[in-house]
């Protein structure tokens, strides 16, 4: 047979076979749309294979099982996807749950305390009352170094060097790890005589 003849006959097969194949993809696939490629992409696998290894003795068959070889692909791509979906969807929940329990953990965070804490830091006895001041005004009060220093009609070289004496006199007595995280008042050492019980 020539390459004629066996496009003529896969051109027959075709105009005979076709719709029963795709009304029984479209049973399978429940996609007359996706049945019809299915059913097409096993006429193109004929027309490639055919011409090489011969028509088989029942062309129909042969083309209605290369179809369904196809779909039951397709099938199994689409129950993967759809897997894969699934543990996305899952994996995008527990992220968004994390999210929402850190932002409420973050909002339930009581600054105040922290606040309090840096307002204890800073006024901590081992520093000079103006160092007290300075480093107050910085960290609290948010000013810069320049404003400290024209509200005490000072120069700013000698805040800045206040500020950062400050810090290493800090430093150096481990105040900030002193405290505790969590603290409901002032550790007993920097409370005020007046305000002990």
């Amino acid at each position: 047979m020539t390459a004629t003849d066996i496009h003529r006959a896969i051109d027959a097969v075709w105009r005979i076979e076709s719709a029963r194949i795709i009304a029984g993809l479209a049973r399978i696939v429940r996609d007359v749309g996706h049945a019809e490629e299915l059913a097409q992409d096993a006429l193109v696998a004929a027309l490639e294979q055919w011409p090489k290894s011969g028509i088989p003795d029942n062309p129909g068959a042969w083309l209605m099982a290369a179809a369904k070889h196809r779909a039951i692909d397709l099938l199994r791509r689409n129950k993967r996807l759809e897997r894969k979906h699934e543990e996305l969807g899952r994996e995008i929940e527990a992220q968004q749950e994390m999210a929402v329990a850190d932002l409420e953990a973050a909002i339930d965070d009581n600054v105040g305390d922290d606040l309090l804490r840096l307002v204890f830091i800073s006024c901590h006895p081992v520093l000079t009352s103006e160092a007290r001041v300075a480093l107050t005004l910085r960290l609290l009060g948010g000013l810069t170094t320049d404003e400290i220093a024209r509200a005490f009609l000072v120069p700013e070289a000698t805040v800045a060097q206040r500020i950062v004496r400050a810090k290493r006199t800090l430093a150096e007595a481990h105040v900030p790890s002193r405290f505790r995280a969590a603290t409901n008042s002032p550790p007993a050492s920097l409370r005020c005589s007046r305000f002990s019980t």
